[in-house]
C-alpha cells in the first residue's frame, strides 16, 4: 500500500519533517519498535514489530511530496493502514510546523 502526501517544502526541509514525525511516532508507539534509517539522501527504509511480525517499507522524498509504502504479510494488513494513517497524520503536523517556521 503506498500513500503519497504533498508538500511545498524544500527538499532539507522535507527530509526534516520527516525525521521529526517518525521521532514523535517513536516516542508515542514505541511498542512497536519503529525505526527509520536513511539508505540515501531521498530515501529511507522503516520498519516496525506488530505481534512478534517485523513489518518494512520505505518513505521516499521527492520534489513537492513524501511518499510511504508499506509490505506487509496479509494477515497483518489491518495493521498496514493503521500505520500509514498514523505516520501520515505525524507528518502532516510537522508539515504544517515548517510552514509556519516552527522548524
Amino acid at each position: 500500500m503506498k500513500q503519497t502526501i504533498q508538500h511545498g517544502l524544500d527538499m532539507p526541509t522535507a527530509k526534516r519533517v520527516t525525521e521529526r514525525a517518525f521521532a514523535e511516532y517513536q516516542k508515542r508507539y514505541p511498542e512497536y519498535h519503529p525505526s527509520l534509517c536513511w539508505v540515501t539522501d531521498q530515501q529511507a527504509d522503516v520498519a516496525f514489530n506488530a505481534k512478534g511480525v517485523k513489518l518494512g517499507g520505505t518513505m521516499a522524498l521527492a520534489p513537492g511530496s513524501i511518499a510511504l509504502e508499506l509490505d506487509v504479510p496479509f494477515l497483518f494488513r489491518p495493521f498496514q493502514k493503521k500505520a500509514l494513517d498514523i505516520i501520515d497524520r505525524e507528518v502532516r503536523v510537522w508539515l504544517e510546523k515548517a510552514r509556519t517556521g516552527e522548524i
